[in-house]
């Protein structure tokens, strides 16, 4: 090959390599150009000058009492247990009443033998009066023979009413039900010995039901008898009721330091004795609350919580520390560090870093629109 044509191939291969070389830089430029991250945010707005207290508490029936024996004496037999429904006359649980039985005999035999005393009276006192009208025997006899009688039949009524007392012990050895209702207690079995009066089977009245929680002493004040409340179910999602504040307790628990406050709940048959219930009023507040999804909250290298607002016109995040004031249904309420119309990141927080770029979805670019009356449109351009 002759040196004219070696020469103008050396130049074609000098020129390609310095275009593969071009392309090489173009495309590491490309590479190396940051891409925008995309976040989702909501606007802040205006705060709330009212505060959501939430407690969790328990339904029971407005009519709840521990039922025990009039007697003392051994169990012999407990007819129901926790969950049985009771109607009144139903038979709770008996005694051993072999005693009072005894009684019974016993009272009846002292009521026989008054009644042949009051007999015996009476005849003395019809003869000590025929005789005196025949003038045979004097006036303090007659009556003698009448105080003798008086004496006779009030013995005889008093054995009569401890025979009825007697037959009332024996009759008391079975503990019934007073009133339609749910057995939700067992405090005592067969084979114990109770006193007169000891608890044993516990019985809530059909009936009206409530809700019982238990309010601190810092925020008692904000019930009060007539308050209305909304009051969800754990084991009912989705449903929801309107309680009202039936009664406060004057004192607090001497072990817990908190009121009780029961909660009328309106007749509903999915509403069952013992569920857990939430129960969510709202109480005036001093300070302006802000409310944000639990996700917009993160923390700094100190443990600060913090939110990463956006600037709309350069569209970068920025940490910003906030107070927690309290939790709710839909999130956090927060007390400093917002104002109305800041854009806070709601999702990808874990993914941001101060001055970062950021690209908005349309969807927010137009909200913010619509709330500052101008154009977000900086906020998504490329840099």
């Amino acid at each position: 090959m002759s040196a004219s044509v070696r020469i103008p191939l050396i130049a074609l291969s000098l020129l390609a390599t310095l275009g593969l070389a071009g392309c090489t830089e173009g495309e590491a430029e490309t590479v190396q150009e940051p891409s925008l991250r995309p976040v989702k945010v909501i606007q802040v707005e205006a705060p709330s000058t009212a505060r959501e207290l939430r407690y969790s508490g328990t339904v029971k029936a407005r009519s709840e009492a521990a039922a025990g024996f009039r007697v003392a004496g051994k169990i012999v037999e407990r007819l129901v247990d926790v969950g049985d429904h009771v109607v009144p006359g139903d038979v709770l649980a008996r005694l051993d009443v072999t005693d009072y039985q005894l009684q019974v005999r016993s009272a009846k035999a002292s009521l026989d033998a008054a009644e042949r005393q009051l007999e015996t009276a009476d005849f003395a006192l019809k003869r000590a009066d025929a005789l005196y009208r025949q003038q045979v025997t004097t006036k303090a006899q007659l009556e003698q023979a009448q105080l003798s009688y008086n004496q006779a039949l009030a013995t005889r009524d008093s054995q009569r009413s401890s025979l009825a007392q007697a037959r009332n012990q024996v009759a008391y050895g079975e503990l019934k039900a007073d009133k339609p209702g749910i057995v939700t207690a067992i405090s005592a079995d067969a084979g114990q010995v109770v006193a007169a009066g000891s608890p044993v089977v516990t019985v809530a009245a059909d009936g009206e039901k409530e809700a019982l929680i238990a309010v601190p002493e810092n925020e008692i004040f904000a019930f009060q008898p007539g308050k209305e409340v909304e009051v969800g179910f754990w084991s009912k999602d989705g449903l929801a009721l309107k309680g009202k504040v039936r009664e406060v307790a004057g004192s607090a628990d001497a072990t817990s330091r908190t009121f009780a406050v029961r909660i009328t709940l309106p007749d509903n048959p999915q509403i069952l004795l013992g569920m857990t219930a939430r129960v969510t009023a709202l109480a005036p507040s001093d300070k302006s609350l802000f409310e944000l999804p639990l996700s917009a909250l993160s923390q700094d290298a100190s443990k600060q919580t913090t939110v990463w607002t956006v600037d709309r016109t350069k569209a970068t995040v920025h940490a910003r520390p906030v107070t927690v004031d309290t939790f709710s249904d839909t999130g956090v309420q927060v007390s400093a560090g917002l104002k109305p119309g800041d854009l806070v990141v709601v999702a990808g927080t874990q993914f941001m870093a101060e001055d970062m770029k950021v690209k908005l979805s349309d969807q927010d670019l137009s909200r913010a629109a619509d709330a500052d009356g101008a154009s977000a449109a900086p906020a998504a351009a490329t840099p």
